[in-house]
């Protein structure tokens, strides 16, 4: 919970989901809250926790606002169309051992190790497009939506006008779009005890290392991260 809003994870049977859904959409400002579901064969959470933070999520900036500056949402049903644009740039907001697991096809990696390190970087990519005269239309996505909320009030700070996210993220898409007609590869980190999810929303084939917290397929004998392999070669 922060000024910007609230973001949150809840488990447990439908009914109970469906009581705690209704005092949340009862609060001011909340009825129209972006909701995703998912199945889990057990508690996907040890324990519950609830945290009062300057930023939702951190990215660092002191005087970006999602609530007054934000990229245009596009509904899962129209993602396909605008990433299949040519004049669209795709970036993927999350970090890289997210991306290692999946991401959509085209996708560009710019393999941070944590949000606050987005910045920085988009600063050298805006460079490049600059010293190539190009300013082309952006689109960016993230897990459930929240990072893009940050991310794409950054990137129209820094004079981009015409930048896209994708409404409610990665388990949106995954959750509306047949898997038939899906741009997305691979599966889709989370942050529970699930580690990943494939395309119907089912845990993956992913666990987290013990040793670095990292996760990685669980048919590699060693998690490459540990042992400096190459993840996408190992996998």
């Amino acid at each position: 919970m922060a000024h910007e809003g609230l973001n949150g994870t809840i488990a447990g049977a439908p009914e109970g989901i469906e009581a705690v859904m209704e005092v949340i959409r009862a609060l001011p400002g909340f009825a129209d809250i972006e909701v995703k579901t998912s199945r889990a064969p057990e508690m996907p959470f040890k324990r519950m926790k609830v945290r009062l933070k300057k930023e939702i999520v951190t990215m660092g900036v002191e005087d970006i606002d999602p609530r007054q500056i934000v990229g245009t949402y596009v509904p899962a049903e129209q993602w396909n169309e605008l990433i299949a644009r040519p004049d669209v740039v795709l970036i993927d907001t999350r970090n890289d051992y997210e991306v290692e697991i999946g991401t959509f096809e085209g996708a560009i990696n710019p393999k941070t190790d944590t949000f606050r390190q987005f910045p920085a970087w988009f600063e050298a990519f805006s460079r490049e497009l600059e010293a190539k005269g190009e300013k082309p239309k952006i689109a960016m996505f993230c897990t459930g939506g929240i990072r893009c909320e940050k991310a794409t009030a950054y990137v129209k700070q820094q004079g981009f006008d015409e930048v896209f996210h994708l409404e409610g993220g990665i388990l949106k898409y995954l959750e509306t779009v047949k898997e038939t007609e899906s741009r997305w590869q691979g599966e889709c980190f989370v942050f529970d005890e699930r580690v990943a999810v494939d395309h119907s929303l089912k845990p993956g084939r992913h666990v987290m290392c013990q040793a670095c917290g990292k996760p990685h397929a669980d048919t590699l004998p060693a998690c490459p991260h540990c042992t400096g392999e190459d993840a996408a070669a190992a996998g």
